[in-house]
Parts: structure tokens; sequence; C-alpha cells
């Protein structure tokens, strides 16, 4: 059974000396807004780490297989949903830009909302190569910007070793490489997420898929570890749930009961203790139940 209501989510996590979403066209350093100094982390980092996690629970074992992930070959997958659906012989044609009818790619895309989780989460473009079409998935989000402006510090950094020989002759033996390393001390950031029961019902997004999602949106960063990106942790998950497929309250006015805010006095944040998060929930519109996950 599909989900038959809407959904809108505020996430509240935060990072600790260290760099939640690197640029790799800015030398990696954190993601920033030029205007404000407020730092930005991508929906494509937050869904990474939502397909990491289901990956890791559930074995990427249908139906949580994971269609986007590391080293996949996208349009492989798709001759498996050809071959899967029995259309296999329309994989032999001479078009060299896409092969599949619209029949098949229907048969195609079916087979892979059914058996991979990102697909009727997040939806998918697969109409490279071999046509699955394209699925419009239920959950969306949006970049994740921190309360305040952040600061951005660099560091040089020292590996006792060289990569080749050249590089040792070069330095007589010292074998040493210089490095730098950049970080945000700290820094409180807040997405909103939004879930379409309509979308849902056209991939076959279930109550089991959400309960998956927002136990990953609870859990990700606790199997995301890594030098580089610091103390990471959800400190605030919060599902507005509505009576309705349609909605009972416009999305923006349910995020305003969610309120993060810098307690007064303090000008260079450091933890989460130095804010306070107002939270709303004795007038919420009619028809819409807030759920606290986490917070």
């Amino acid at each position: 059974m599909t989900i038959a209501n809407r959904y809108d989510f505020v996430l509240l996590f935060d990072v600790k000396d260290g760099n939640p979403n690197g640029d790799p066209d800015a030398g990696n350093l954190p993601r920033i807004d030029a205007e404000t100094g407020h730092g930005l982390v991508t929906d494509v980092s937050l869904k990474r780490k939502v397909r990491n996690f289901v990956g890791l629970v559930k074995g990427e074992d249908p139906p949580y297989e994971i269609y986007v992930k590391e080293k996949a070959i996208l349009n492989k997958t798709h001759e498996r949903a050809y071959k899967a659906v029995g259309k296999e012989e329309e994989l032999t044609g001479t078009d060299k830009k896409r092969k599949g009818s619209a029949s098949a790619a229907h048969e195609a895309r079916t087979w892979m909302c059914q058996n991979f989780y990102d697909v009727r989460t997040f939806g998918a473009v697969m109409t490279t190569g071999v046509n699955c079409g394209q699925v419009r998935g239920p959950v969306q989000l949006t970049f994740a910007r921190s309360v305040d402006p952040i600061a951005h510090l660099e560091y040089s950094i020292t590996r006792m070793a060289v990569a080749t020989e050249a590089e040792a002759e070069k330095q007589d033996g010292d074998n040493r490489t210089m490095g730098r390393k950049h970080t945000v001390p700290y820094g409180l950031y807040v997405a909103h997420g939004f879930i379409s029961a309509f979308m849902a019902r056209q991939s076959g997004f279930s109550a089991d898929d959400l309960e998956l999602l927002l136990q990953a949106l609870e859990h990700m960063f606790e199997h995301d570890r890594s030098a580089a990106r610091g103390h990471m942790s959800t400190r605030g998950l919060y599902v507005f749930k509505h009576e309705s497929e349609l909605g009972n309250a416009h999305a923006d006015t349910l995020f305003g009961h969610i309120q993060p805010k810098l307690k007064e006095g303090v000008e260079s944040p450091r933890s989460f203790s130095d804010y306070t998060v107002t939270v709303r929930d004795a007038d919420l519109p009619a028809g819409v139940e807030m759920i606290r996950r986490v917070g």
C-alpha cells in the first residue's frame, strides 16, 4: 500500500570541526552563500547519505536495491530491467541514441520502481542509452542552510610519506607531502523535505518506505563518519502529517513552527547548546499532526 497522506518535514543537523559538503570546484571548500556567509549542504549530499544508510541496513537486496551508487553503470541496470520484464530482444536494436519501445520502457520503469528504493523515493531520469523512462520521486529535499553565517578555517597538514620515488629524490629522502584541510568550527543547518502522496502512488512509495526514510534521516550521520566531516549529528526531525493527500496547510506555514535561534550573548557558536529550538505544536492548522522523531 502506498502512502495516503501528504507529509512535510524539517531536518536539523550540525557539524563540528568538519567539512559537511565540500565544493570540488572550489578546492573542496565548505559550500557557502557568498552574499550572506551562510553554509550550504546540497540535497544531493543528503540523498547520498540516505542511500548509503538504506544499502547498509537492507543489504541492497530487492526491493531495496540502490540505483545511484558508487561505480554503478546505469545502462547495465537498465538492461537488467529489460531482461526481467521479458523485453531482452529490444536491446539488440541499431538505434544509437536510445533502445526500447515506449511500452517496454513503461514495463522497465515499473520494474525499476519495484526493485530500487532510491528510484521510487527520489525519482530518476533513466532515458540514457537503454530507455527505462523517468520517475518523479515523491520525496524532495531542499539545500540545507546554516542558521547563522559560518566561519571557514583552513589548516596545513603534513603526510610523512610521498607517492613516488621521484618525489623522494627531490626531497633528498625527507619524504613529506604538504596538504590543506578545510573545516567549519560549528554550524547548525536546516533542510526542508516534502513527500507527495500523489507521486507516491505513481512510484509505489509505501508506508514501510516512509519509515525507512525517517530512520535514515535520524541515523545516517552515525554511519557516515570520516576525518574530513568531523562530528555530524541529526539534532531535530519534525514531521508534519496531513490528513489528506492534497494537504491541509501550506508547507511554509508549518516550517515556521520550528525556529532554531542563537542564544543571546553568544557570538561564536561552537555547540548545539548555544542554540534554542522553539517548537510550536499547540497551534497547528486543522488537519495537521506533528510527529517528533528527534528533538
